[in-house]
């Protein structure tokens, strides 16, 4: 009996222990809605107390802990400036301090000397029209922990369907609350001046690699064709080189080819007619020849039945007469034929 009770108080107490565990994480935020919206961000321009950082985002704890250790009564904020799906998590590069004042308001002099004397340095954030923002709540411990595993998909997807240009990614963390912003203009202001240093590296760095597949002259070492414009990529370039010389070949060939034809055509028109001609006056000639051949055996033939019919003409009156009418009826019957 008494091992039975044993059991029942420790599966309540187990009960108990798990009933409390999920508590904490819905007070913590486990299951709080996360709504992304585009409008006014949640803070004006404000002046921070920074450290740059770069590294892995999980290791930015440290920084916020030294930040609120100074001023625990100001807000922190954190701007991150890579993404750590394009870029590695060792290299990204983000900010982490407190808010020293916002709006018209100036800092405290003796609260930023003491910020400046551990290594923290000064920077204005502008203020801007139009932002992505969202909330989370900041109830325990455990909600800075919750917190971007909840939020940062959401807002990656947001703007990816709607194709916003976003960036960088701001926190603001409250008493009661941490504010997530995302700027939508004005984001190279955000930028301090060692993120701006490194972008300018990063940015000699890609010159210099893009310079070494070309020569002093400028010309691309594996190419014959010498570059326009040292920021247009290569492949561009070959395709703009290829495109003007596809429309100058367009342009100038055809009309060649038309010429070539054209003069082609002339001498084979001149030599036609030619041919035509001498075929015609060939056959011309042949013609009369032999028109002239058939009145050569007309006459002939004329002759010869003239002096067979004196042979035949009989003598006498009567008989000249009749051989006379004759010679004069062949006659017409001859020049009825021939016609």
């Amino acid at each position: 009996m008494s091992d039975l009770i044993l059991v029942l108080l420790l599966v309540v107490l187990l009960v108990c222990l798990l009933v409390t565990i999920g508590g904490f994480l819905l007070y913590s935020g486990l299951l709080s809605d996360v709504i992304i919206k585009t409008g006014p961000p949640p803070i004006r321009n404000v002046t921070i107390a920074y450290k740059f950082k770069e590294g892995s985002y999980k290791d930015c704890g440290a920084a916020y802990t030294e930040s609120c250790s100074i001023g625990p009564k100001l807000s922190s904020i954190g701007v991150f400036y890579d993404d750590p799906k394009q870029r590695p998590s060792e290299k990204c590069r983000y900010v982490v301090g407190s808010v020293l004042c916002e709006g018209e308001e100036k800092p405290d002099e003796e609260l930023q000397k003491l910020y400046e004397k551990f290594g923290f340095k000064v920077f204005s954030l502008p203020e801007v029209s139009h932002a992505v923002t969202t909330t989370f709540p900041c109830t325990t411990p455990l909600s800075y922990v919750l917190g971007p595993y909840r939020v940062y998909p959401r807002l990656a997807s947001y703007i990816e369907e709607r194709k916003l240009c976003a960036f960088p990614t701001i926190e603001i963390c409250g008493s009661d609350v941490t504010n997530y912003m995302v700027p939508l203009s004005r984001q190279t202001d955000f930028f301090v001046p060692e993120m701006k240093e490194e972008v300018k590296t990063d940015v000699k760095e890609e010159d210099s690699d893009e310079d070494r597949g070309t020569d002093i002259t400028g010309a691309d070492s594996h190419s014959d064709v010498s570059s326009v414009s040292g920021g247009v990529p290569w492949d561009s370039r070959e395709t703009s080189l290829a495109a003007s010389t596809a429309a100058s070949l367009a342009s100038s060939l055809p009309l060649r080819d038309v010429m070539d034809a054209n003069e082609d055509i002339k001498p084979r028109d001149q030599s036609d007619r030619g041919s035509n001609e001498s075929m015609g006056s060939g056959s011309s000639f042949e013609e009369l020849d032999m028109d002239q051949e058939e009145q050569e055996e007309g006459e002939e033939k004329e002759d010869g039945e003239e002096e067979r019919e004196e042979k035949e003409i009989p003598q006498g009156d009567d008989g000249a007469t009749e051989a006379v009418e004759l010679a004069a009826e062949k006659k017409e019957s001859l020049g009825v034929g021939e016609e």
